[in-house]
């Protein structure tokens, strides 16, 4: 018999057949674990929540035993490039590799932290609790009462971030473990792995900064705006705006306070949400909308599976369910799935096409191997749908699908329009960079957890020139209220689609015949940019990103030029209506109101506590200490007048007896009783005297620290 070598069993033909049994295993497991999570979301009960961690736990152990073979073999010196790739992929095992008793932790953890988001709600001092979705997001959306805004803001951002604030410590901890033992730093490290690239970090800052211009330009000119219609006493026209006043709860989109801000108040565009109301049209139709744009490209139809299965609204049957948008793929044929509460609006109409855009690319790789089942890279998977929605916002589409009547845009309505679509892109940026930027410098360290909040409100004032609405404290966790934070989901994906979409809406245009400014062109019913789109769709993430990307535009890198393009004349017309009004650009020497650089917690008991409350469990435990330090003098004396008192109790007692506290006993015991009882009252009286010095002493410290 002639042995094996271990080379030979870990070759690249051993490698193959590897690979061929995990895809015939890898199917049923994540079928069954997207089974069981969906069930969870669109109902979630405690049962459907413990049938969705043990299946977490069943595609964990999966990937655990797959991903760990897969690192015995060499890639290095395999000539097959997809073999490669896909044992590269493979033998990241994410948190799969946290020891099982954690792992479960770890699921648990992230289970309750999405749960929190997914039932928060607001309270009313006399009346209803209300929810995020409708509710709350109709309040920041349509009011214009300051106070009404704060509340709904405050109350959105206590009822979830506190909850999350005791555990996102361990949930950090669990993270930066579970990349660790996949041989990364940390687990804001993993994350931008996925990207292949060793400057991203770099890259991306250097496309904030060229893009920068043009959101201080918008943000100054909204700045001016607010100030008009709330006044001196709420907007500093040099400083950062509150967080409350721009119709977002995270202030990411600031489209629906259009009404403030029109360039042209006599010439305000559209209501297509009451166009479409007025056509009653319903959430089957919006789908069937996108689903037709998508068709006239030359791109596959949604299967019928897909509106037997779907969520497509909020349900009225009693359910608690998870609102936001998502789509998803079951990896069994024909199963794409969206789950979303949908209202008649045209901002929902246009989240539709981006949700549509990750169905159309799920159909376009389902043919690939499960390894290579995903977006070239998060950023592209995301862009699909939103280039896409670029197109179906432009006049000439929405005028063509009766959306719109009148026929022609003429300057002033153009300026209009353009800035509905900055208010949503633009305001967009600083936000959908900075989020990854706080949790990559809480994994690495740099932001410890006693400054978690008011790292957040740094970063948010930096880069958006945004400040909370009233003073915000360590106690609270403001990041915990955006739903990606509690959810656990990557975010810099967002501020790369952002500039993605704009490219590939480019390209497509030019690729379709488009002529004219960027901004009027609309690709529907091109099949000339579908058959490009398709050629990049299909292939999934089995190349590198930057060949898939040069595929499509002709360019390996993500730039902002395109984008640039696109809000060019907006931008000229922004720049000269700041000069006129002699804005400053930014918000120099401000910074934001919070309760943390005013009011530090101190130590008491190994708690973090408020000086007060601090102070309060100091003389309570010092008036403890004094009556056990009484009770120990008291004790002490009641044994000497006892002992004194002893031999005069009983004069008949026999001679070899002694009496200890009272009691006849043998001398022997009386001795040994005396030595321990004095043992314990020396014992418990230099405790007592310690701890009176030790809460004195701290008492002296906290007044120090109140008067510096």
């Amino acid at each position: 018999m002639i042995p094996f070598s271990a080379d030979q069993f870990y070759s690249e033909t051993e490698a193959k057949l590897f690979l061929q049994f995990y895809e015939q295993t890898a199917q049923v497991v994540f079928n069954q674990f997207m089974e069981a999570s969906w069930n969870y979301v669109t109902n979630i009960t405690k049962p459907n929540r413990e049938e969705m961690l043990n299946k977490e736990m069943e595609r964990s152990q999966f990937t655990l035993y797959f991903g760990t073979r897969a690192r015995l073999f060499n890639i290095h010196h395999f000539q097959d490039p997809v073999v490669k790739r896909m044992l590269s992929k493979l033998q990241n095992i994410d948190k799969a590799a946290l020891p099982k008793d954690e792992l479960l932790e770890y699921n648990k953890l992230l289970a309750y932290m999405e749960t929190a988001y997914s039932m928060g709600q607001v309270c009313m001092s006399e009346g209803p609790c209300v929810t995020l979705e409708s509710d709350l997001e109709e309040i920041m959306a349509t009011s214009r009462d300051e106070k009404e805004l704060m509340w709904a803001w405050q109350g959105w951002h206590d009822a979830v971030g506190r909850q999350l604030r005791p555990i996102f410590g361990r949930y950090v901890y669990l993270s930066n473990k579970a990349a660790n033992l996949n041989g990364y730093d940390d687990m804001g490290d993993m994350w931008r792995a996925v990207y292949e690239s060793e400057t991203l970090e770099d890259d991306l800052e250097d496309l904030f900064e060229e893009l920068k211009p043009l959101y201080l330009n918008l943000h100054a000119y909204v700045r001016r705006s607010l100030y008009r219609h709330y006044g001196p006493d709420i907007i500093d026209l040099r400083g950062p705006i509150p967080a409350h006043l721009l119709g977002n709860m995270w202030a990411q989109s600031w489209v629906k306070i259009l009404d403030l801000v029109l360039p042209y108040p006599k010439k305000p565009p559209e209501d297509i949400t009451k166009i479409m109301k007025g056509q009653h049209w319903k959430p089957d139709k919006m789908f069937q909308e996108a689903d037709t744009f998508f068709t006239s490209l030359g791109l596959i139809s949604i299967p019928n599976e897909f509106w037997k299965n779907s969520m497509l609204e909020k349900p009225t049957d009693g359910r608690e369910v998870e609102c936001h948008a998502s789509a998803w793929n079951f990896y069994k044929d024909n199963d794409f799935r969206i789950k979303k509460c949908t209202e008649v609006t045209i901002e929902d109409l246009l989240s539709i096409f981006h949700q549509m855009g990750h169905i159309q690319y799920f159909l376009q790789y389902q043919n690939h191997s499960i390894l290579f089942r995903a977006g070239a890279n998060p950023a592209f998977q995301e862009a699909i749908g939103l280039v896409i929605s670029l197109s179906a916002s432009s006049h000439k589409y929405l005028l063509n699908r009766g959306l719109l009547s009148h026929q022609h845009q003429d300057p002033e309505e153009e300026i209009n329009f353009m800035m509905g679509i900055a208010l949503e892109k633009i305001a967009f940026i600083p936000f959908s960079y900075l989020v990854d930027l706080f949790r990559w410098r809480v994994f690495d360290g740099t932001i410890q957890k006693d400054v978690y909040n008011q790292e957040w409100w740094n970063l948010r004032l930096k880069y958006q020139g945004l400040c909370p609405p009233i003073p915000r404290s360590e106690e609270d966790f403001d990041p915990g209220a955006k739903f990606h934070v509690s959810a656990n989901v990557p975010y810099i994906r967002y501020f790369l689609s952002l500039l993605l979409q704009f490219q590939f809406h480019e390209a497509l245009c030019k690729a379709s015949g488009h002529s004219g400014p960027l901004h009027h062109c609309n690709i529907y019913n091109s099949k000339i940019a579908g058959d490009i789109l398709e050629n990049v769709l299909k292939l999934g993430s089995s190349r590198p990103w930057p060949e898939v990307l040069k595929k499509l535009t002709g360019k390996s890198k993500v730039s902002s030029k395109a984008l640039m393009t696109y809000f060019k004349p907006l931008l000229n017309w922004l720049v000269n209506e700041n000069v006129q009004q002699g804005e400053v650009l930014g918000w120099p020497d401000f910074t934001c109101s919070f309760e943390g650089r005013n009011i530090n917690k101190v130590d008491f008991l190994a708690t973090r506590l408020k000086p007060d409350r601090a102070n309060f469990g100091q003389w309570l435990l010092l008036v403890l200490s004094c009556l056990l330090f009484l009770i120990v003098l008291g004790l002490a004396a009641r044994l000497y007048f006892l002992e004194k008192e002893s031999p005069n109790q009983d004069s008949k007692a026999p001679a070899n007896q002694a009496y200890f506290l009272g009691r006849p006993m043998e001398p022997s015991m009386v001795a040994r009783g005396q030595w321990i009882l004095l043992g314990l009252c020396f014992i418990l009286l230099i405790c007592s005297i310690c701890l009176i010095v030790w809460i004195i002493t701290q008492q002296n410290s906290n007044l120090l620290w109140e008067m510096d």
